[in-house]
């Protein structure tokens, strides 16, 4: 059994890896000329770290990760508003937070598919239920899984209908020191009038951090460090100290699918992580749902069972649970970050403070919490 993935991305990988473990001959068309070190950080949380625990890379990963409990909320002047205890995050969900390079994890997952799995400079131009067709020539395939991001050419081309991306109207900058980090930085958000700031130590003792700012779609600057300095560079220790030892400074606009698609499958084609569910980053959750999703796939698909059985697994399993998670984040963004009425920025942080720390503790589990 033949499956084609459009996308070499975090989901693509895993999709890869969960399909090459249940017996599939499986290429990955990337469209890149190669597979680079691309992108910042991100965290991982527990229910991501299952799904690669399912996968057979879950101790690769941490050791090339850091553990941490998330450490809470904080004001620009840095005032705490809440605080996660570490101990209670591990007990309620078995792990806390990994902070992680991108190109880290990137590497785990390439690392564990053949060499031949992978096929780079090819652009995807026709999709059919039976194949792809891309500049590095036709493949046929049994199963076609999308998980080519947010502007997938998968769902645009069989799923026609679809509600196109839409700008949330957040835009965000994002960085990683370029030295390991020598002072002190906890896992912490920020958050100020429609502004927000985020900071999460990696496994090779750098830091990443993420600012983000309501502002008109498009908007950018000659100087991106200096547009971030524009809008935190006066917050708390170690806000500044980080943009200093950051060189590349990130940019793009935030956003995300307006409109839950009715069916993640189409024939003998399913779509995966920001083809079938693009959410904004609020939650943490966009790289964790693509790992559940291609973890679900994997096992869905398992031999000797029909390929249309298997995607309506897939699809009554995964687009429940991934699109709850993404109307999730978008509420948190919009009664979050986006906030830029002073009455309800206080009611907001109001509301944080007297919040009891298990219950927030609960809150997160409620989308952490999740086994393969």
């Amino acid at each position: 059994m033949r499956a084609v993935i459009v996308g070499g991305g975090i989901g693509g990988l895993c999709a890869a890896v969960a399909l090459h473990r249940a017996g599939w001959d499986v290429t990955v068309l990337e469209r890149a000329p190669r597979f680079a070190a691309v992108g910042a950080g991100l965290t991982l949380m527990a229910n991501a770290l299952a799904g690669l625990d399912a996968l057979g890379l879950g101790a690769e990963v941490r050791a090339q990760g850091r553990i941490e409990a998330p450490g809470g909320t904080r004001t620009p002047d840095g005032r705490w508003l809440a605080r996660i205890d570490a101990a209670e995050l591990e007990a309620a969900l078995g792990t806390g937070a990994l902070g992680i390079h991108r190109a880290t994890l990137h590497r785990v997952l390439l690392a564990a598919l053949p060499a031949a799995v992978l096929v780079t400079d090819a652009a995807v131009s026709a999709v059919t239920p039976s194949g792809v067709t891309s500049s590095a020539g036709t493949f046929e395939a049994d199963l076609v899984v999308g998980a080519d991001g947010i502007d997938s050419t998968v769902r645009r081309q069989l799923w026609p209908s679809a509600a196109a991306p839409e700008y949330v109207g957040t835009t965000a900058w994002r960085g990683v020191t370029d030295e390991p980090w020598r002072g002190v930085a906890t896992v912490a958000i920020t958050w100020g009038r429609g502004t927000e700031f985020g900071i999460v130590p990696l496994g090779d003792g750098r830091v990443y951090w993420f600012a983000a700012a309501n502002a008109p779609e498009g908007t950018r600057a000659a100087d991106e460090k200096a547009a971030v300095r524009a809008v935190v560079g006066d917050w708390h220790d170690p806000v500044p100290d980080l943009l200093d030892a950051t060189t590349t400074v990130l940019h793009h606009d935030l956003r995300h699918l307006p409109a839950p698609l009715p069916t993640y499958v189409h024939g003998r084609v399913a779509l995966l992580g920001d083809a079938a569910h693009a959410m904004t980053p609020n939650l943490g959750q966009g790289a964790a749902q693509a790992i559940e999703d291609a973890v679900v796939l994997g096992d869905a698909c398992r031999p000797g069972r029909p390929v249309a059985e298997a995607l309506a697994d897939y699809d009554a399993r995964r687009r429940p649970r991934s699109q709850a998670v993404a109307r999730a984040s978008y509420r948190v963004g919009r009664y979050g970050q986006q906030l830029t009425q002073p009455l309800l920025v206080a009611a907001r942080n109001a509301a944080i403070r007297l919040t009891p720390p298990r219950l927030a503790l609960r809150s997160m589990a409620r989308y952490a919490d999740w086994r393969p």
